[in-house]
């Protein structure tokens, strides 16, 4: 019994999830240009959930709801900027693929190898340093 009951669930869940899916395909748009805001978007911006998947190809719930939540958007006729400010107030900056220039980016692309030099000037400044000591104790 139990192990029919469990079939039964998985079998509904698989079949509840393909439908979803399937339901996106059937999203119909006012013109051309909404449909091609909407693919745009949904390439651009990343789900939450996943791990470097964007929208369009995530099949988390999550992205699933935020695929609709776009949609909703751009037919209720909002601007991509409003989109895309709406879901980094909500998700942070991680939804975005081109994350914004500003210091703390720079900090982060930049920073490692910033380190890395200046550790490379401090190590070659105390050899340098030890060796001058040993020059003058040797003689």
């Amino acid at each position: 019994m139990n192990k029919g009951l469990c079939l039964v669930l998985i079998c509904c869940a698989f079949f509840a999830s393909q439908l979803k899916a399937e339901a996106e395909d059937w999203l119909s748009f006012r013109s051309s240009l909404h449909e091609t805001r909407y693919q745009h978007l949904i390439e651009e911006l990343r789900c939450p959930k996943c791990l470097n998947q964007n929208l369009a190809d995530s099949t988390s719930g999550i992205a699933v709801d935020l695929r609709h939540q776009v949609y909703q958007m751009i037919e209720g006729d909002k601007t991509d900027q409003e989109i895309v400010d709406y879901m980094v107030a909500r998700y942070g900056e991680f939804v975005l693929y081109r994350p914004v220039n500003n210091l703390t980016t720079y900090a982060l692309w930049y920073g490692p190898f910033i380190l890395l030099l200046i550790g490379g000037i401090a190590f070659f400044w105390v050899i340098r340093r030890s060796r001058s000591r040993q020059g003058r104790s040797d003689t």
